[in-house]
């Protein structure tokens, strides 16, 4: 099987990018990761990149004049990886119209809400507060607006009388594990 080259952001504990990991040890899965990007040094997650033996490459925002001269930055550093496919994987950093505009239906992230509810930060406690009875997590495409790309998957959760941001957030996370190595499968199957 042919194993596309994959870009994995992070700026946290890297739970995601552990099970993108699992899934690419797979014989028949159809990615491979190539390079962990962080905006974040300290990144929990770094040390899983690093356990498995993944190059990995972290740049500090506050080291450049502006957006755009740190995002140049990083095309610049993706470049030699010709990756298929960027996973934003708990990246904690909007990108701008430009790094979008060079990978082109390339970068899929995952939100822990059922799309197009609840964008943004804070989900958990905004659907705790709405007294929604299900939530769920989306891997959709980049584009310019904020979680506003088209859906690839989605994973419902039941909400109980007893649930809490954390427990909600635990459940949720869990299914994120499963959907996301998934989605990442179909898209680089089409």
């Amino acid at each position: 099987m042919i194993k596309h080259s994959i870009g994995i952001f992070i700026s946290g504990r890297g739970s995601n990018l552990n099970s993108i990991i699992k899934a690419c040890k797979k014989d028949d899965f159809p990615g491979e990761i190539k390079i962990v990007f962080s905006n974040n040094e300290n990144a929990t997650g770094l040390k899983i990149a690093k356990e498995n033996n993944l190059k990995v490459i972290t740049l500090d925002y506050n080291n450049f004049k502006n957006t755009e001269e740190y995002e140049e930055r990083i095309i610049e550093l993706l470049k030699p990886y010709n990756l298929q496919l960027i996973c934003l994987a708990g990246y904690m950093k909007i990108l701008s119209k430009k790094i979008i505009d060079n990978f082109p239906n390339k970068i899929l992230n995952i939100h822990p809400s059922l799309l197009p509810k609840y964008k943004g930060l804070n989900t958990h406690r905004r659907v705790l507060e709405n007294n929604e009875t299900k939530t769920g997590c989306t891997v959709h495409y980049v584009n310019q607006e904020m979680d506003g790309g088209k859906i690839i998957l989605q994973k419902e959760v039941n909400i109980n009388s007893e649930d809490t941001e954390r427990s909600i957030a635990m459940k949720v996370l869990r299914e994120e594990h499963i959907i996301y190595p998934k989605a990442i499968k179909l898209v680089l199957t089409k």
